[in-house]
């Protein structure tokens, strides 16, 4: 599995309900454009339209090569799932208040995925707390560190 691009940016703003696996549909510059790795998921979202599921602003560059082929890079594209899947995701996003959004883009075998996720939003205390956290551990790992280090 090659990780194509993440969206680091949603792990910090949203916490991770459960993660799924969608299919994308693309152009064909898209794909060779994306297997160059110029693709970004920062500030993308999922949405549910007629029982169908889109992903908007997520940009994929203009492949150099592709001149009148090339298509808009930050057009809506269609996520490829089962209807059960989506029905499923749709009872979820309108009951619970959660957000679709992508977390990664990767390639699984010659297709190209997407790794959303079933998100809900961090105010900005919870942002606060997580990051005291992750600098309370990193300082004990660096105090554990010293101290092996001394015996």
């Amino acid at each position: 599995m090659k990780i194509i691009t993440e969206n680091r940016k949603a792990r910090h703003d949203y916490t991770i309900e459960e993660s799924f696996e969608a299919g994308i549909e693309l152009k064909g510059t898209e794909v060779k454009s994306m297997r160059a790795g110029r693709a970004n998921l920062k500030d993308s979202f999922a949405v549910i339209e007629n029982g169908e599921l889109y992903l908007y602003g997520m940009h994929i560059s203009p492949y150099e090569q592709g001149n009148i082929f090339n298509v808009e890079p930050m057009r809506p594209r269609k996520l490829l799932m089962h209807k059960k899947e989506i029905m499923r995701l749709l009872g979820k996003t309108k009951e619970q208040g959660l957000t679709l959004v992508p977390l990664k883009a990767y390639f699984k075998k010659d297709k190209i995925k997407i790794e959303l996720a079933l998100a809900k939003g961090k105010k900005l205390y919870d942002k606060r707390e997580a990051a005291a956290e992750k600098s309370a551990k990193r300082e004990i790992e660096k105090a554990m560190k010293e101290r092996s280090r001394d015996f």
